[in-house]
């Protein structure tokens, strides 16, 4: 794999990504016109079978759906240690997840990584992985 030595770098791309994310996340009412400056229209996120939303998630509808849904599953996310490489245009990232169930109040900490496309330097489709799903499951119950 080439690295591209154009465009924006891998951190550029995510701390848009993870801005736009954040303010759409504290709204009221949905604004997809704010998803689609770092979303494609024709996004997918594939989240695990395993976890309370799972699937593929596609277009803004569906980014907005899938970000309301993990609002309302965890009171508090964060990351640490956030580091990326970039391809051509595929992002690889790394961090340290810290999640807090809304119900539960249990906080679980761990490893996360994920493969991020992006086309015109929006996000097309993105495939996480989490450390331990299981260990997700049982905080949420």
């Amino acid at each position: 794999m080439n690295a591209d030595a154009g465009g924006p770098s891998a951190m550029e791309l995510l701390e848009r990504m993870f801005a736009v994310e954040l303010r759409f996340l504290q709204q009221e009412q949905a604004d997809l016109g704010l998803l689609a400056t770092a979303f494609h229209p024709d996004v997918v996120v594939h989240e695990p079978a395993s976890l309370p939303y799972a699937g593929d998630w596609y277009g803004l509808d569906g980014i907005g759906r899938l970000f309301r849904t993990m609002r309302a599953t965890w009171s508090d996310l964060s990351i640490d240690g956030l580091q990326a490489a970039k391809t051509v245009d595929t992002v690889f990232m790394s961090c340290t997840l810290r999640l807090t169930a809304r119900a539960s109040r249990r906080t679980i900490t761990q490893p996360f990584a994920e493969v991020l496309r992006f086309e015109d330097g929006r996000l097309i489709e993105g495939t996480p992985f989490y450390f331990d799903t299981a260990a997700i499951k049982a905080a949420l119950s």
